[in-house]
């Protein structure tokens, strides 16, 4: 519109640079200011160093070295178990879930209940605190082997007869401690049983009934020898 032929009371649209710099101008369905954004990202990603890169290839690797196992044969309540196992399994888990033999407790699992105390070569081992692995052509005893119903060892009948056990979840390594205890050289008192004791707990609190039970097999076992 020329000059004079322009109507004086319509105000003049004025459009600035900064005004048109400000829109934003769609690039497919990206605004230009996004697919710059994500171009330069890409950037970034493609000049990544070569230990990054490494470091991702031994991530994605990782699970299948998780994987490798190897052959172990455990003799386990006098019987060959033939077995492939992880390094790093414990016996109380390769006893648990790949024996079945689950009269052997998970407690705290750090070594420090008794809940899972096995016997290995004659002696008490807490076994969540050893790997399967470092026992091939030990000796291992679990609670399964003490006795069973109709066949009890003294030890589980003297923990009946005396109510040695309420939920009876730390009872079986509560067992496998008592039953150590009769080859080993602890004093004739409450306070010897209650020491020789001391690695296992029970948070119901049976350990006046505990200590008689043991006290029974004790005095029995010494009448006897």
């Amino acid at each position: 519109m020329s000059e004079q032929n322009r109507d004086p009371a319509v105000p003049e649209k004025i459009v600035t640079d900064e005004t048109e710099q400000s829109k934003e101008k769609p690039f497919g369905h990206f605004t230009r200011r996004t697919f710059i954004a994500q171009l330069g990202a890409a950037g970034i990603a493609a000049t990544a160093t070569p230990s990054l890169a490494a470091a991702a290839t031994q991530e994605a690797a990782a699970p299948s070295a998780r994987e490798e196992t190897i052959a172990v044969t455990l003799s386990i309540n006098g019987k060959k178990q033939t077995l492939n196992v992880e390094p790093r399994v414990t016996l109380l888990d390769c006893l648990r879930e790949r024996l079945n033999l689950t009269g052997t407790k998970k407690g705290c699992d750090h070594g420090q209940c008794g809940a899972c105390t096995v016997h290995i070569n004659g002696r008490r081992v807490n076994s969540c605190l050893t790997f399967a692995a470092m026992h091939e052509g030990d000796e291992i005893t679990t609670i399964e082997g003490i006795g069973q119903p109709g066949n009890l060892h003294p030890m589980q009948a003297a923990f009946v007869e005396h109510d040695g056990y309420q939920c009876g979840y730390c009872t079986s390594g509560q067992i496998m401690s008592a039953v150590a205890v009769l080859k080993e050289p602890w004093g004739p008192e409450d306070k010897d049983v209650r020491e020789a004791m001391s690695g296992n707990i029970c948070r119901c609190g049976a350990y006046p009934n505990i200590v008689a039970a043991v006290h029974q097999v004790r005095g029995n076992s010494q009448k006897s020898s």
